[in-house]
């Protein structure tokens, strides 16, 4: 796509700062309701900082006209992030308030299908768009896998960290960076990591219940995953060798 010499940054930019304030005001509102520790100011802090950096940087490289509305959903669900991550950070001090917890967590996955629902019905979808979605389902899910571990045990973490291994796996296997088809089942189960592991965070069930909440989800995952990594090493053998497209695989499992 030719470059615009006459594109200007600055609106663009600013929406990306605003984002980063309003990050500092949910953690100062945290900070006064809760009376959130250092952790948890330090690592809300840190996220803010890294959102606002990455985000920026890929702005800069791809200058799209506008940052979209739906973009403004997806890093108003990062804020959200934010805050969720500054209370499990703080947690391995104090336990947060349930509902504080609860009620950010819930809102930040309602709004998942929000903002690719807004890119499609205002023409808006950008594979930047599609990128910072998956960026944001998947940290959520890292950290609430961290969350849940602190009472269950770290094999919980399997659940946060398999979208990361499969794109580390990827970087060694060209093969897996090939398209993914579409799939209902993939977007299920990707719905269900979030909801399962916010309702056994919550402490609603019985501890019992809530492990085997989690392991059901778990199990789904890794069937998903292993479909997903046969399927794709079945089209190596038969297909033609494709240039490493890393980011191709990236997009497609955002619905994970």
């Amino acid at each position: 796509m030719a470059l615009n010499n006459t594109y200007d940054a600055r609106p663009v930019q600013q929406e990306t700062a605003v984002g980063a304030g309003v990050q500092v005001l949910l953690l100062a509102l945290l900070g006064t309701a809760i009376g959130m520790g250092p952790a948890g100011w330090l690592t809300g802090l840190a996220f803010a900082v890294a959102t606002w950096a990455v985000l920026s940087r890929a702005l800069h490289r791809t200058r799209p006209a506008s940052f979209g509305p739906a973009n403004r959903v997806t890093l108003g669900r990062s804020i959200l992030v934010g805050g969720v991550t500054a209370l499990v950070a703080d947690s391995f001090e104090s336990s947060p308030p349930v509902t504080v917890f609860v009620g950010l967590t819930a809102v930040a996955l309602i709004l998942d299908g929000v903002d690719g629902k807004v890119a499609r019905a205002t023409g808006t979808s950008t594979p930047l768009g599609a990128r910072f979605d998956m960026e944001v389902d998947a940290f959520l899910i890292l950290v609430l896998s961290v969350y849940v571990s602190m009472s269950m045990g770290p094999w919980v973490l399997l659940i946060g960290s398999m979208r990361y291994v499969f794109v580390a796996a990827a970087r060694l296997r060209p093969w897996l960076t090939a398209p993914l088809p579409p799939s209902t089942a993939r977007k299920t189960v990707a719905a269900i990591q979030g909801v399962f592991l916010l309702l056994a965070a919550s402490g609603l069930l019985p501890f019992l219940a809530s492990v085997g909440v989690v392991a059901t989800a778990l199990a789904l995952l890794v069937w998903s995953f292993g479909r997903d990594v046969v399927w794709l090493w079945r089209r190596s053998r038969t297909a033609a060798p494709e240039g490493p497209a890393a980011h191709r695989a990236e997009l497609e499992l955002a619905s994970r």
